[in-house]
């Protein structure tokens, strides 16, 4: 009894000192579990991969997510690598002595009896020979590997550093290579070849060894067939489905964006853009097919916003950025280029604002001298006498600079400046007249944010494209709401281009000197979208017209981005749309001397009202029960006559004086607005108890 007592005490030293020794040498020399340098990814707003990088050793290594991988490829990969991963503690001794058995009986290696903790250990620790020190080694690390890392992390590491062929590792990038798609939802004979494929990646590549893969493969399903994995009908079907022949190029979704990104935050491993995959894929679709159809050496560029927020949903700088002979490398949205007559709705717009003219208001189409500048239309025809609208829509060149005369080109450059999107201009030179017609250099980039504000009733979102990027509570103005519903209201009825279906946007377009841009930029209630083609060199392209090469563009891309046609909004306060017989006299025709005077031009300031004031509560009588009193309307300056319209409706009459009555027909919040004969508009905001 006591030599047994000494026995099983002296068992328990030796194990003791057994555990401290290993722990030592545990510690002295562990494991390399440094993580491998991953690949770059650049994702979209939900999470989707628009491209990828290869890692700072050339591999490409996307880290794997157990729960974003397809369960069966999990469940085959378990099942026929380590079926008892998840409890044996490194090594599965069952296995090992298999093996080694087989050894002796075959006198060769049948099974290597490695578990998934063995291979990541050779993985982490490569080594060329196959020895039975090496295998060792092997059963120490998984042993360490096991004391470190959980079974899942074990898994996950696993699938980042399993090899796929060439300078593939990793399950994610074996995907994209060989299915073009990520391992959420494989099919069958896929993850039965992802199975098989890191056993052999260079003998089994599917691209140069298909028949060796295909075998590879099919051993798998049977196997697992036979393990109660699968079921055995559907072995028949995947062994016949026909194996991924070649390696597919990585996701190079926004290309440009993604390098720009990229560089600017190079230490960043993810970078979360608000970029929708969908439509990004849908535009740059579009941008190859139209190049081709436009010349050998002509590019597209696109870009599409949000104009409530300023995000960008796609940009496509280029139409193929891998196309040499288009140049695809340059990011054409970015690019400085003459907009031609694209900034011809702002111009309008301030014409709007300050009362000059409404749609209806005549203007002339002839020749003019405007302090020795002569613009002549595209056609080089004339229409004579035209309305405001028809000269917008048809975009007319001397209707618009008589007006930009009128409002003077530094204010245009000025509400341009104001909205973030400053014009180039040659160093010293003051805005001029020609500004109005392309005489100025500006992005599609910029034009875009431009044309956001009239997306937005006049307020402008600067754009952005990471996630999470803070929105300004007040953003600048380009036009007040009522001068972009006019010009919404006009742009809207330009007829789409041929064979286009009608969309319910209102778009533009232009052309610049020389035919070397061709411009569109449309937009709905919410979103803007601006098209620009031509040669990144600046070389002229014989009738590459913006309403004949990009307005097609533009309706396809808007068809082809997913994001659904938002309406415009209502008429704000204070904007209507009159018919020429209702036109005051002084608003039915605008004309322009050759030196840029106005005849009849108002001198009177713009109408403001003084009563009721702007935000008061006004007791008409409606808390006491009793009859509902006149309210009394006070305004100064302005031309007589004076429409008053409430909540939107007009009051029956016109008024030459500056006083006049309104009979509220109920209380809460109204909205009172005055409109002069200059078209000029004053509003405020009350509430009637």
């Amino acid at each position: 009894m006591r030599r047994v007592a000494m026995a099983a005490g002296l068992a328990a030293l030796l194990a003791i000192g057994g555990a401290v020794t290993l722990n030592r040498l545990d510690s002295a020399y562990p494991p390399p579990l440094d993580p491998a340098p991953l690949s770059v990814e650049v994702l979209d707003r939900d999470g989707a991969l628009l491209r990828a990088y290869a890692a700072s050793d050339g591999r490409w290594r996307l880290p794997a997510d157990i729960d974003t991988l397809d369960p069966q490829f999990l469940k085959m990969l378990v099942a026929y690598e380590d079926k008892r991963f998840w409890s044996h503690p490194g090594v599965d001794m069952r296995a090992l002595g298999r093996a080694a058995l087989q050894l002796l009986w075959n006198g060769r290696i049948v099974s290597g009896g490695s578990t998934l903790s063995m291979q990541l250990a050779r993985l982490i620790e490569p080594r060329e020979a196959r020895s039975f020190s090496a295998k060792f080694r092997q059963i120490a690390r998984a042993l360490q590997i096991e004391r470190r890392l959980s079974k899942r992390e074990i898994l996950e590491r696993y699938l980042t550093l399993a090899p796929y062929g060439g300078n593939l590792e990793g399950v994610r990038a074996a995907s994209l290579a060989w299915f073009g798609k990520e391992p959420h939802r494989l099919g069958l004979e896929e993850a039965a070849l992802l199975v098989a494929l890191p056993q052999s990646p260079e003998a089994r590549r599917p691209d140069r060894h298909p028949q060796m893969a295909k075998a590879a493969r099919d051993r798998v399903l049977a196997r697992m067939a036979g393990a109660g994995v699968i079921i055995e009908s559907e072995v028949a079907r995947a062994s016949e489905a026909k194996l991924a022949g070649r390696r597919l190029p990585m996701p190079a979704y926004a290309a440009h964006l993604a390098d720009a990104v990229v560089q600017a935050e190079p230490d960043e491993r993810v970078h979360r853009l608000t970029i929708s995959r969908r439509a990004q894929a849908g535009l740059e679709e579009v941008a190859a097919r139209a190049a081709r159809g436009l010349g050998p050496r002509v590019s597209v560029a696109m870009v599409l916003a949000d104009a409530q927020t300023g995000a960008v949903l796609a940009r496509v700088g280029s139409a193929g950025y891998f196309n040499a002979t288009r140049a695809g490398w340059i990011d054409m949205s970015v690019a400085e280029r003459s907009p031609g007559s694209t900034l011809k709705p702002f111009i309008y717009g301030l014409a709007f604002e300050e009362g000059l003219v409404m749609q209806e208001t005549m203007i002339e189409d002839r020749p003019g001298n405007f302090s020795g500048y002569r613009p002549r239309n595209f056609d080089m025809a004339y229409q004579g006498d035209v309305s405001v609208r028809t000269a917008l829509q048809m975009s007319l060149n001397v209707p618009a600079i008589r007006l930009l005369d009128a409002v003077g080109p530094v204010r245009l450059v000025a509400r341009m400046r104001q909205a973030g999107v400053p014009p180039a201009l040659p160093p010293g030179e003051t805005p001029g007249l020609a500004i109005g017609l392309g005489g100025a250099g500006l992005t599609l980039e910029g034009l875009v944010q431009l044309y956001g504000g009239l997306a937005n009733q006049g307020r402008v979102r600067p754009l952005h494209y990471l996630e999470g990027a803070e929105i300004a509570a007040h953003p600048p103005s380009v036009l007040t709401p009522q001068a972009t519903w006019q010009v919404a209201d006009i742009l809207s009825g330009v007829a789409p281009p041929r064979d286009a279906p009608r969309l319910g946007i209102a778009y533009k377009t232009g052309t610049s000197y020389g035919y070397r841009d061709a411009w569109s930029v449309g937009y709905d209630g919410r979103h803007v979208l601006g098209v620009w083609a031509g040669r990144p060199d600046g070389g002229s392209v014989p009738g590459l017209t913006g309403y004949l090469a990009a307005a097609p563009i533009l309706f396809e891309a808007f068809s082809r981005s997913g994001v659904g046609i938002v309406p415009f909004p209502p008429a704000p306060a204070g904007a209507i749309r009159l018919a020429a017989s209702d036109l005051s006299f002084p608003m039915r025709r605008f004309s322009v001397s050759g030196g840029g005077f106005r005849a009849g031009a108002p001198v009177e300031p713009a109408p403001e009202i003084v009563f009721p004031p702007q935000g008061a509560r006004i007791d008409v009588g409606l808390a006491r029960g009793a009859r509902v009193m006149p309210l009394a309307l006070k305004i100064n300056g302005g031309r007589a006559p004076f429409r008053w319209l409430a909540n939107g409706e007009p009051l029956p009459d016109a008024y030459r004086r500056r006083r006049a009555s309104w009979v509220p027909d109920g209380g809460g919040a109204s909205t009172l607005t005055v409109i002069d004969a200059a078209g000029r508009s004053a509003s405020v905001d009350v509430f009637l108890e």
